[in-house]
């Protein structure tokens, strides 16, 4: 959707998957960097922009959006009608800039496709129970495509994206990175989570608990995808999938916290409180009655993060905060991986080849991360996709 020539080209495949006596559903994120110029536009007026004000402003771009492609679809001679989150019936909870859908009332979607119409969804934005209106943060858009597929019970998703499917490594940083054919849900949302930027997490979640079969293509090239479903059912099946990086992130350590019970408590839910999504948590060794908790959020919550901290730091009677911006996640991914220490192994040494130091580790059954910093993450991802021989096992 960057530009008028790609919305024709997108009318064009939709008007011949719909002549294919199928009932379509198209949802649709904004122009370009639309989003990103709306959010300027509010900066350059005040720097903090309340939040009920720029989801007014920014879920305009994928009105203009929705216009322009149900526009393009009648020029083809194609029956086609748009609807804003509200007019979709997306009602979500009360929270502004990242909101989650709480309900869908499918009325007119299900009487604009009886009328024979290809439906034109504005995606990443719904409406909550006071009339406003709200957009649901990151992925929104791949988001939405889920939960009304879900709804409408369709026999697929498809995601249509700049990139062919879901990669072993990012193609930019590694070359050797290969299409993975097929991937469960719940690696993707692993993957996704740590930094492959192809999918969000929100929407594979969603994807999994209503098991909706996804298909990641390219917008621009003809192709398999990546297939998203449910995971072979294979006992003590453990394999690499990937790896992933995050360069997005922050630390913050609490010094010299007291150590007491409920102390760890009083933080992250003053975390939680501000939606705050907290990844690695490491606490040191209990050391004279005290310990730190050092932890990393995304930068985009940094600064809202370091100011929770410092006044948490100062009701507890922490010695103080720190934190750094120059860090960034190194992952692998596959089901069941932490179940044989040799993959541990081979990870940590394939970064101490390179010389690369490790500052926190965190594990799941799915996933092993590191934190590094961040001038080192082409090497470590590099190194790690050569370990794990990921060039092979792309394409199956």
């Amino acid at each position: 959707m960057a530009n008028l020539s790609r919305i024709k080209r997108i009318a064009r495949k939709i008007v011949d998957q719909a002549r294919e006596n199928c009932k379509l559903v198209v949802v649709v994120s904004a122009m370009g960097k639309t989003t990103d110029r709306l959010i300027g536009m509010a900066q350059r007026i005040t720097p903090q922009p309340r939040d009920r004000e720029l989801d007014m402003l920014i879920s305009t771009g994928e009105q203009v959006s929705i216009a322009l492609l149900t526009m393009a679809i009648h020029s083809l001679g194609g029956k086609a009608t748009s609807l804003t989150g509200r007019q979709a019936g997306i009602i979500t909870d009360e929270t502004h800039t990242r909101a989650k859908v709480a309900s869908l009332n499918q009325d007119n979607l299900e009487s604009a496709l009886a009328n024979g119409n290809i439906v034109i969804v504005a995606g990443f934005q719904g409406i909550n129970t006071h009339g406003d209106i709200t957009t649901l943060g990151r992925g929104g858009s791949d988001t939405t495509a889920i939960i009304l597929a879900a709804q409408l019970k369709a026999k697929g998703c498809e995601i249509y994206t700049d990139v062919d499917g879901v990669y072993t490594a990012d193609p930019h940083m590694v070359p050797e990175a290969r299409r993975i054919p097929k991937i469960s849900y719940d690696e993707m949302s692993e993957m996704a989570s740590l930094g492959a930027k192809v999918m969000h997490y929100r929407t594979i979640d969603v994807a999994r608990n209503y098991q909706v079969k996804m298909i990641v293509k390219s917008s621009f090239l003809e192709g398999e995808g990546t297939i998203i479903e449910e995971g072979s059912k294979m006992i003590e099946k453990v394999e690499v999938r990937g790896a992933t990086q995050e360069t997005r992130a922050g630390k913050i350590v609490v010094q010299s916290v007291p150590d007491t019970p409920g102390i760890a408590h009083k933080l992250f839910k003053a975390l939680a409180e501000k939606e705050i999504i907290v990844d690695m948590i490491i606490q040191s060794a209990r050391r004279n009655e005290v310990n730190d908790i050092a932890f990393t959020v995304a930068s985009s919550d940094f600064n809202r993060a370091i100011q929770i901290t410092k006044q948490v730091a100062e009701e507890i009677k922490a010695q103080g905060v720190i934190y750094d911006l120059e860090v960034a996640k190194v992952s692998i991914i596959g089901a069941g991986i932490t179940s044989d220490p040799a993959i541990a192994a081979r990870m940590f040494g394939a970064l101490a080849k390179e010389n690369i130091n490790i500052d926190m580790i965190s594990t799941s059954n799915l996933r092993i991360s590191c934190l590094i910093n961040t001038s080192r993450i082409k090497d470590a991802v590099e190194a790690i996709h050569q370990e794990f021989n990921l060039e092979r096992v792309g394409e199956e």
